[in-house]
């Protein structure tokens, strides 16, 4: 019965985080429009543009060889498997002993590599274009997010995630000045790994401010649904790594009974709407800064990050 209950919550987990993930980018749509004053599409659009992308035929180039054919379901996998390792509302899940930081960073790039070659597989100027940025920004993001793991890791004592989610939690932790730069420093990454304003823009095709989309513009039917569809859970990927690791309030550790998994659910909802609405907030009132600054941007989160690492070996008080 063990055996079964733990698959079962595994599995419920998936199921969670991968129905969820449309539902965070049609909230976060729907805060900034109202931000704006305006009524935005209704909270559940993502869902019916994933079941029109799914209903219609896939069009391909004739160049395009079998990687470019293969690579959407590879980056939804990877993204998938790489959000369901986190811990959302319990702890010590079946394949827990997994979910560590480095592993996800490592399903991450895999996911990153292949999206760009895909962009660089037909031979457009547009995907062209976007991969070159890709590469760009992951050769500072990738850095700066292996500083903000190492200088966690070092205060923790562990890059697990439910061991660092149960330290997080427990009153050893205090208040540490590295904590505050590391928070800091992974929310700069995941806005730029998750292509949101200021480094780009999700609601626009221009090609002078296009990232994500210059590299799957030649993409359609399904095999763009599921680009869309790991786009959505990479941002509730990274929503949820930062409340694990810095919010872990609510997640239980080893509970099985119905309410522990109800509170700590319902304290992953809650925690998600905070993020959003945060991240529309933040997005509504920041201007998209230029191609040429986001270097300065990523390399502010590897400085911080950076610090976060000195602080610890200086004083164990920070």
């Amino acid at each position: 019965m063990a055996v079964i209950r733990d698959i079962a919550l595994q599995g419920f987990q998936m199921l969670l985080v991968l129905l969820l993930a449309p539902l965070l980018t049609g909230f976060v749509r729907k805060v900034k429009a109202r931000l704006l004053r305006r009524q935005g599409p209704p909270l559940l659009q993502p869902y019916r543009d994933l079941n029109r992308l799914l209903r219609k035929e896939v069009v391909l180039a004739d160049n395009a060889s079998w990687l470019f054919r293969v690579i959407p379901y590879f980056v939804f996998a990877t993204t998938w498997i790489a959000a369901s390792l986190i811990p959302t509302f319990r702890s010590g899940l079946l394949f827990s002993w997994s979910a560590d930081l480095i592993a996800i960073i490592a399903l991450l790039g895999s996911a990153r590599f292949f999206q760009v070659l895909a962009g660089l597989d037909v031979g457009t100027s547009f995907g062209g274009i976007g991969s070159s940025r890709e590469v760009m920004i992951a050769s500072l993001a990738e850095p700066a997010m292996l500083m903000i793991v190492f200088s966690l890791a070092l205060i923790a004592g562990s890059t697990q995630l439910s061991t660092m989610s149960a330290f997080m939690n427990s009153p050893e932790v205090g208040l540490r000045v590295s904590l505050g730069l590391g928070l800091i420093a992974l929310t700069i990454v995941a806005i730029a790994e998750n292509a949101r304003i200021p480094v780009d823009n999700p609601a626009t095709h221009l090609e002078l401010t296009m990232v994500h989309e210059a590299m799957v513009l030649e993409y359609s039917g399904r095999h763009l649904a599921l680009i869309e569809l790991s786009a959505a859970l990479k941002l509730l990927l990274y929503i949820s790594l930062i409340t694990c690791l810095f919010a872990p309030w609510g997640i239980s550790s080893a509970a099985v009974d119905a309410t522990s998994l109800l509170t700590g659910v319902a304290a992953y909802l809650v925690k998600l709407a905070a993020g959003g609405v945060m991240l529309a907030v933040f997005e509504t009132v920041i201007a998209k800064m230029r191609v040429f600054r986001v270097p300065g941007f990523l390399g502010a989160a590897l400085m911080l990050a950076l610090l976060a690492t000195l602080l610890r070996f200086v004083s164990r008080s920070f």
